[in-house]
């Protein structure tokens, strides 16, 4: 064993994806030695499609459950993992994201969360859209140095999003190796040329429209945040790509996730009522974090978000669609990673002409 830079045991042990269950049972006798393995119950979370999830726990106290994440096969060519580890530390510093309890050679343990986690109908929910909003106007708020365990962890200020979804376009495949796929692949997909050359023309607009750059998680889909009635709270989980971004991609991102994963509607991506509500709510917390009356936000504010949030939609769109390429490629996790790269890219191409027409208030 070993620690590394956040201040985390390292344990130096591999779990094998097609023993989960084994590997996670050898992981927590370091976690909770005190813990009899014979009362152990373990449980296999079945909702995410990047990693694998298992949960152990006591019966007598299920909500001490104790998570192992198995990463994703080859994930770690497009997610920076100790980055990963460095930001749950320090948001868990901030009462952001549950306590790590020690990484592996491929994954983490850490705490659970509890509550209900997220769905299509509670993002839209009035009480839990405005803690939703707080909690991410919080996040945005951290700064961008923490100290760990009495050692200071920077992170760039600069926003990472052209710059990640370049490196992804690298990787992209002429072919995939199933068949299968990839003849929808090659009839759905734009060529890696076309693709550059479309980021290229969007990022210009994108950038002059000067949406701060603030740390972000920039995932929040709905399975990835965790209401707590008897708390009055939100949490975000799964920070693999938590980092300095622009502060309208992660909201429009989050915008986008209110279709779903697994069964993708974009009829419920949120209209403009809903939109400016949750928005004047954002920066309302916003101006409290500063110490700034909430009276202050304008409606030409909220407007000008807005009109940012819904453009940098668009990149989130594409952002994920090439991530789901890669996927599709590299991933043994069953989930159709063609079709929902298509998803991504059919919405982005629908909305393009509306979004990018939208203007700033004078």
């Amino acid at each position: 064993m070993s620690e590394l830079d956040a201040g985390v045991l390292h344990v130096d042990m591999k779990i094998d994806d097609k023993n989960v269950s084994e590997g996670a049972m050898a992981l927590l006798q370091t976690v909770k030695p005190s813990w009899k393995s014979e009362d152990v119950k373990i449980k296999v979370f079945t909702d995410g499609i990047t990693n694998k999830l298992v949960g152990l726990y006591l019966p007598d106290n299920p909500s001490d459950t104790v998570l192992v994440r198995i990463y994703g096969q080859n994930t770690e060519l497009f997610i920076d993992r100790k980055k990963e580890l460095q930001n749950m530390v320090l948001l868990h510093s901030a009462g952001c994201a549950p306590e790590v309890y020690c990484s592996f050679n491929n994954g983490l343990c850490y705490a659970f969360v509890p509550g209900v986690v997220g769905n299509r109908d509670l993002v839209r929910d009035e009480k839990v859209r405005k803690l939703i909003a707080k909690e991410m106007s919080r996040i945005h708020s951290i700064q961008n140095a923490g100290s760990i365990n009495d050692k200071k962890i920077k992170i760039s200020p600069e926003a990472m999003v052209f710059k990640k979804i370049r490196s992804w376009l690298e990787l992209v495949p002429d072919h995939l190796d199933n068949t299968e796929q990839d003849e929808r692949y090659q009839r759905e997909i734009k060529k890696r040329h076309e693709l550059e050359a479309e980021l290229s023309e969007l990022q210009g607009p994108l950038e002059a429209l000067n949406s701060p750059v603030v740390f972000c998680h920039n995932d929040i889909l709905c399975a990835n945040l965790v209401y707590d009635a008897s708390q009055d709270k939100v949490v975000f989980i799964d920070y693999e790509y938590a980092d300095y971004n622009y502060q309208a991609f992660d909201i429009g991102d989050h915008f986008c996730e209110f279709a779903g994963v697994d069964d993708v509607d974009y009829s419920l991506y949120p209209d403009k009522d809903l939109q400016l509500k949750w928005l004047r709510t954002y920066l309302e917390c916003e101006k409290e974090l500063k110490n700034l009356p909430a009276s202050d936000v304008t409606d030409k504010d909220v407007e000008i978000l807005y009109v940012q949030v819904n453009k940098f939609a668009l990149l989130a769109h594409f952002f994920w669609g090439v991530w789901a390429i890669l996927q599709a490629r590299f991933s043994n996790i069953e989930f159709d990673f063609v079709q929902y790269a298509a998803q991504r890219f059919g919405e982005y191409f629908n909305r393009k002409n509306e979004f990018l027409a939208l203007k700033l208030p004078q």
